[in-house]
């Protein structure tokens, strides 16, 4: 039976490739390969090269072409490099081809993030979410795994251990599947009593990319200690507090970062996670406005904002980091004047789009904290009045 391992090892040197294609132009590849490599950082790994091909579309074998493959084992030879990772998802054979040719460990996107994820799961439904989700990701991918013990020829004689390793394996995995999906129905169960027996409080989700600072935000709103730190999906199980604002209370809650590719068997497994979206009141959208293609990342979690159905809910959005934007956008010599416009035409610009629902902040120089509160309670105040439009005990 194929074993469940941690794909990349601590200080790992590690090669990344991406292809450009007709979907996927230069510009693009070449952002979902810093990410990649961040996503390499986050699990251990040191990225020392990267490589693109431009094809019209990836090679059915190898992914790349054998030239390409080659000018890469190349590279590897005599180097301390042990592992390759390829941005888009590899089938089984397309791995097994590439290792034969490379001589080296060869994972893709999907495995790498499940690889980080398997590492941050802390509590037992995130544990079973990131199983099922390995498992899910194993199941089609059989029988390359097992093609090097496959007897080369065909008609007599030619069914050989491999085939037969292969049909037991593949009923174990849909059988563990089977079990998982049972075990995470359970855990739903038992998370939907406990949403249950949270009363009439009105809930507010913290929901945003990868990375942008929610749990940073969670900790500075509700004075607890939800873990965070400068690397991809610090947070994978959700945490909720009980936070009180003069007066007022509300539940925060904090989730699992979204990513661009993310792997749809992953997204699947964590629809349950993402319950407390789907089933917040008010979200609290934050970004990450240092960061060059913020706005991508924008349209990233509304469209899976979107698939969650929960994208018409209240929103209120965070440009967080605004002493990086600075830092990157304004050089010392630039006038103080020139400077407050192009803030000024930023914070207008957003104002606009989002119909006045936006805070811009620095939660790491806790800058401009106050007006978020103060949003926040705005917004928790307005639905406790149009939920319970009789009572005044949540007011003051």
């Amino acid at each position: 039976m194929i074993e469940k391992k941690q794909v990349v090892q601590k200080e790992e040197r590690a090669v990344i490739v991406g292809v450009i294609t007709r979907e996927q132009t230069e510009r693009q590849v070449n952002e979902f390969l810093d990410e990649l490599e961040f996503l390499a950082e986050t699990a251990g790994a040191v990225a020392v090269k990267r490589f693109t091909q431009r094809l019209a579309h990836p090679d059915r074998a190898t992914f790349v072409g054998k030239g390409k493959l080659e000018e890469i084992f190349q590279f590897i030879a005599g180097r301390d490099i042990s592992i390759v990772i390829f941005d888009d998802e590899l089938t089984g054979s397309q791995i097994a081809n590439i290792e034969k040719v490379l001589k080296v460990k060869v994972i893709d996107r999907s495995d790498l993030i499940l690889d980080i994820f398997a590492r941050r799961a802390r509590t037992a439904q995130a544990k079973v979410q990131v199983e099922l989700a390995q498992y899910q990701y194993i199941l089609p991918r059989l029988r390359g795994m097992w093609s090097h013990l496959e007897r080369q020829g065909g008609g007599i004689g030619s069914r050989g251990p491999g085939e037969t390793e292969i049909e037991t394996d593949r009923r174990i995995v849909k059988d563990k599947i089977a079990l998982l999906r049972k075990r995470l129905e359970e855990i739903d169960r038992q998370s939907l009593t406990q949403r249950k027996e949270r009363g009439e409080f009105i809930r507010v989700a913290l929901v945003g990319y990868t990375n942008v600072g929610k749990s940073t935000i969670m900790n500075l709103l509700s004075k607890s200690e939800v873990f965070a730190e400068n690397k991809l999906f610090a947070t994978l199980d959700t945490t909720t507090r009980k936070v009180v604002f003069e007066q007022t209370p509300f539940l925060l809650s904090d989730t699992v970062g979204f990513i661009r590719k993310l792997p749809h068997h992953l997204v699947e497994s964590f629809k349950s996670t993402l319950d407390e979206v789907r089933e917040s009141d008010i979200l609290i959208h934050v970004v990450d406005i240092s960061h060059p293609q913020y706005e991508e990342q924008i349209e990233v979690v509304n469209r899976t904002l979107q698939e969650l159905k929960a994208f018409e809910k209240p929103t209120i959005m965070i440009f967080n980091k605004m002493d990086l934007y600075e830092a990157n956008t304004f050089d010392k010599w630039l006038e103080p004047e020139v400077k407050e416009e192009i803030l000024a035409t930023l914070k207008r610009d957003w104002e606009v789009k989002t119909q006045g629902n936006c805070v811009f902040i620095s939660a790491l120089e806790r800058r401009n904290i106050d007006e978020l509160r103060k949003t926040i309670l705005e917004k928790v105040i307005q639905q406790y009045r149009e939920r319970y439009p009789y009572k005044t005990e949540f007011f003051y």
